[in-house]
């Protein structure tokens, strides 16, 4: 599809973009770029607050103060 008629039906171009097909947008007759859809997410798990308890021990050393040698990078 060349530049002038995909300006003119672009909310067409975008509908079937996302319906799953690829559309090349030419210029002078030679390809330029393609409209294609983003693929979808997969839909979020609820989150069960407490489903790893147990599965994990904080280190005892976890509020230790980090050692300089680490520290100067953050300065």
């Amino acid at each position: 599809m060349n530049i002038h008629a995909a300006k003119t039906n672009f909310s067409k171009l975008v509908e079937r973009a996302s319906e799953g097909e690829e559309i090349i947008i030419a210029r002078a007759g030679k390809p330029v770029c393609r409209l294609v859809p983003i693929k979808k997410t997969r839909a979020k798990k609820k989150r069960i607050f407490g489903q790893d308890q147990g599965k994990f021990k904080v280190p005892d050393n976890f509020n230790d103060p980090m050692p300089e040698s680490f520290m100067r990078y953050f300065k």
